[in-house]
């Protein structure tokens, strides 16, 4: 299998087919997604069933089997790096909390599929790169909260954008987010550990209009993000649903500022 080596070639909106361990266990169901800009990425994992909190509308609305549903969800942000031989996904912002294993492994060619496997871990994973969207233009911004810590990643390529802004709550290390909201002390605790967006979404007239979101009460918002030379604020809702901004900090940038600000370029073609 050729080898890909050069990240550049990654830029694109990828669905994951396949993911397999070498005990036998497999995943051709859940609902991948992971868009990659010139080094910024972000990725969202959800389970098949994926109506099951459908009926949430806001953080303080979630029952504790409501937050045990939304912790089986993964997803991620942050930028990609290479040594040469492994491409690894350097994270800033995890559904999931901290992993004892780096997210590395090699990619090949296999007709149209990508596989990848593995460094640090055993297991493969087949992507397929949506043919059909743009990839230009691309833009991505990492942010800081002007007011906390909290850190966010927007990044657009083509017409298609994904949102990531971390928890204000850290998640207990080398365990699964599960674990960490069934022993939470209490039900707001465990709400506080779930509420970490990973959003997707398309350009659409309309604007950054979210259509998939480990939140299930943002689907159908619009991110509409508002740049002011070194900051921006974004639209979002507050842990009782009312319509909010979020102001942050523009920490770095990457590709084109202008493709990241409201439908700029919303109904360009395949490149």
């Amino acid at each position: 299998m050729p080898a890909l080596r050069d990240p550049a070639e990654l830029c694109g909106l990828w669905r994951r087919s396949l993911i397999e361990w070498p005990e036998g266990r497999r995943d051709t169901s859940s609902s991948v997604r992971w868009l990659q800009g010139i080094r910024a990425f972000i990725d969202l994992r959800q389970p098949a069933d994926g109506d099951r909190v459908a009926h949430a509308r806001c953080r303080d609305g979630l029952s504790i089997d409501d937050c045990l549903w939304l912790a089986r969800q993964e997803g991620f942000a942050g930028h990609i790096g290479f040594d040469g031989a492994h491409f690894e996904w350097l994270r800033s912002i995890d559904f999931q909390p901290k992993a004892r294993h780096p997210d590395a492994g090699s990619l090949a060619w296999e007709g149209d599929v990508l596989v990848e496997r593995g460094r640090d871990s055993d297991y493969v994973e087949h992507w397929r790169r949506e043919a059909s969207r743009a990839t230009r233009p691309v833009g991505a911004l990492a942010l800081r909260a002007i007011d906390a810590a909290t850190t966010a990643v927007l990044l657009r390529v083509g017409r298609d954008f994904m949102f990531a802004r971390d928890r204000a709550v850290v998640p207990s290390a080398h365990r699964t987010l599960g674990e960490c909201v069934s022993q939470a002390p209490t039900l707001l605790h465990s709400q506080q550990l779930v509420d970490c967006e990973i959003s997707a979404g398309t350009v659409s007239a309309d604007g950054l209009r979210i259509l998939a979101s480990t939140l299930p009460y943002r689907i159908g918002d619009v991110v509409d993000p508002r740049i002011d030379g070194d900051s921006v604020s974004t639209a979002d809702r507050a842990s009782d649903g009312r319509a909010i901004r979020r102001r942050w900090r523009i920490t770095a940038r990457e590709g084109e500022l202008g493709a990241l600000a409201a439908t700029q370029g919303a109904t360009g073609g395949t490149s």
